[in-house]
């Protein structure tokens, strides 16, 4: 057990020792949420303005149900698509890395339109899981969410290396899920143990970051009665934040190559010692 939490911890670190030598693997991210921000827009106001919401609003629950059950899942494949073809991107640019390259974002962007098909592809197929999910979670009781909830969370690790899948393996979207549910019996630990390290590590940094702009910012309102002060502030917190998701998205997508090369080809990529990492994924 503590081998494994061992190995994992060693699979983040090389993350970062990976970010650190291609830095514009962060751009990926970048680019990504400026794409969900859009997408989020371009449904929003339309529905606005064709009056779903108000159609709602006046119970009129047959016709506008149905209209923005479509709308809805419409959203769940443009949001998916946008960040799977950009997490392509960035595990497209780190797997050449871990094979001793030197990507570029160029290189990032021919992977992913390379397998643009495959990725649309995974995107149907995510949506129609997460909609289903949905749905039956907003009908169900406590227990049901709860049981709804775990499916989610088996399908997530499940499907963790799907990405990895289709852009080195460049199969369809069907054969990746597969795959990745295959290689999760050998990864499962380094994947969830991995993860947890990530988001607990980032987790305690934001409540940090949150803790140390907000009480000085309080304080420094008060002190000079200046409420500009806490605008700035809020700005700047708001900043940091954008700033740690970004990194620890970007260290998940890295994260992900890693374990994949790993399961999948059995070498290190010259981030890791040999030797800790060997004996990582044994084939049942």
């Amino acid at each position: 057990m503590f081998a494994r939490l061992s190995n994992s911890w060693e699979l983040v670190k090389a993350s970062v020792a990976i970010l650190r030598d291609d830095k514009e693997l962060i751009v990926f991210p970048i680019i990504s949420s400026i794409g969900v921000l859009l997408v989020t827009i371009s449904f929003a106001v339309p529905m606005v303005f064709a009056g779903v919401f108000d159609s709602l609003i006046s119970g009129q629950e047959s016709n506008a149900g149905v209209i923005s059950f479509i709308i809805a899942f419409l959203f769940y494949v443009a949001q998916y698509f946008v960040i799977i073809f950009f997490n392509s991107a960035l595990i497209g640019a780190a797997m050449i890395r871990l094979r001793g390259g030197d990507p570029t974002l160029s290189d990032g962007f021919r992977i992913a339109f390379s397998n643009i098909g495959s990725i649309f592809g995974y995107a149907l197929i995510a949506s129609t899981v997460g909609i289903i999910l949905r749905t039956i979670s907003e009908r169900s009781n406590f227990l049901g969410r709860i049981v709804v909830s775990l499916i989610g969370l088996v399908w997530n690790l499940a499907t963790f290396l799907v990405v990895p899948v289709l852009v080195v393996e460049e199969t369809g979207p069907f054969e990746a899920v597969k795959r990745s549910a295959q290689l999760l019996k050998n990864t499962w630990g380094e994947q969830i143990v991995g993860n947890l390290s990530i988001g607990m590590f980032f987790g305690a940094l934001t409540i940090a970051v949150i803790f140390l702009i907000i009480a000085p910012s309080i304080y420094l309102t008060i002190a000079f009665d200046n409420p500009t002060l806490l605008i700035v502030m809020g700005l700047l917190l708001v900043a940091v934040l954008v700033l740690i998701g970004l990194v620890s998205s970007t260290l998940s997508g890295i994260y992900a190559a890693a374990v994949y090369r790993f399961a999948a080809e059995g070498e290190t990529g010259g981030y890791f010692q040999p030797e800790l990492v060997q004996n990582a994924f044994r084939r049942k």
